[in-house]
């Protein structure tokens, strides 16, 4: 039996590197996984060390999945180390309601996390995003300012992704297939124009791939605007929140959901002006979808 790493999953077949062996597609071994993992609920994910069998048409199976150190749902991928959330400054708009709630979900899975903002070519009109961001850079999250055009700021990312296996994620259309093709040159990865019309971008990637970058990998990840708490209990939502934690330890009760709760040191430090009233007002709204979801089940 031998041992890979999966760099592809689409349409029911798994594509494994095997162990030591130079990327490439040439080398990777096309694989179906065998049914008890179905019968267990379990199922193979694109950064998966595996082992596998070769099968007598040239293809083979995976028969074992190593134990992970990540994971995450949407996009499905294991045992990265690095998440990378790239956001536009236009087209669409800087969105920083959809970035909390992609945050949430990497602090959940317990991932380092960079922010890569693109488009600045396009010399937006409005410039909130400017005041935006420094939150996020206060918290201490690594802020990249990109133009994958213009190929500005490309070189910082590149250096910061080196070593790593990083996973690409963001709303359609920000531009990350064109940010990996800038950082990749000769990879001509698909691209497309915003649709204006929406208001949002066409999804040009269609499934998870691992791509060989600086002794690293990258994953190039479907684009997507939504992302549910299906994973997440109401009372771990504010660890998620950088800011919020700070100030949560203060509050009067334990397990505080800082809402209506007297003596809230979260509120306490929004009344102030110490904490932004938009990230608490974004922490609110998670916190009733978390709350209706349980109601629904």
């Amino acid at each position: 039996m031998a041992k890979g790493l999966i760099v592809k999953a689409l349409s029911g077949y798994y594509y494994v590197l095997p162990e030591g062996q130079a990327p490439g597609t040439e080398a990777l071994v096309q694989c179906r996984a065998r049914g008890i993992f179905k019968k267990h609920k379990v199922s193979p994910l694109v950064g998966d060390r595996v082992d596998f069998s070769l099968t007598e048409n040239g293809e083979g199976t995976v028969d074992a999945i190593g134990e992970r150190t990540s994971e995450l749902i949407r996009p499905p991928i294991a045992n990265t180390e690095l998440a990378v959330l790239v956001f536009s400054v236009q087209e669409p708009a800087f969105n920083d309601q959809l970035l909390d709630k992609f945050l949430v979900h990497i602090e959940k899975a317990g991932l380092d996390t960079v922010i890569v903002l693109t488009k600045t070519d396009l010399k937006p009109e409005d410039t909130e995003w400017v005041s935006r961001i420094e939150p996020y850079r206060r918290m201490g999250y690594d802020i990249f300012i990109t133009s994958s055009k213009q190929m500005e700021g490309i070189d910082a990312v590149r250096a910061r992704l080196s070593g790593t296996v990083s996973v690409f994620a963001g709303q359609s259309g920000v531009g990350k297939s064109s940010l990996v093709n800038a950082l990749l040159p000769g990879l001509k990865l698909a691209t497309d124009e915003i649709s204006m019309r929406l208001g949002r971008g066409k999804h040009t990637t269609r499934h998870v791939e691992l791509i060989p970058l600086n002794g690293g990998w990258v994953a190039d990840t479907p684009g997507f605007s939504q992302l549910d708490f299906l994973e997440l209990e109401a009372e771990e939502l504010s660890d998620c929140f950088r800011d919020l934690h700070t100030y949560a330890p203060a509050c009067r009760f334990r397990g505080c959901l800082h809402h209506k709760e007297p003596g809230c040191a979260v509120r306490a430090a929004v009344e102030q002006g110490e904490l932004a009233s938009w990230r608490y007002e974004h922490y609110l709204q998670f916190l009733t979808e978390i709350k209706e979801r349980k109601r629904r089940y």
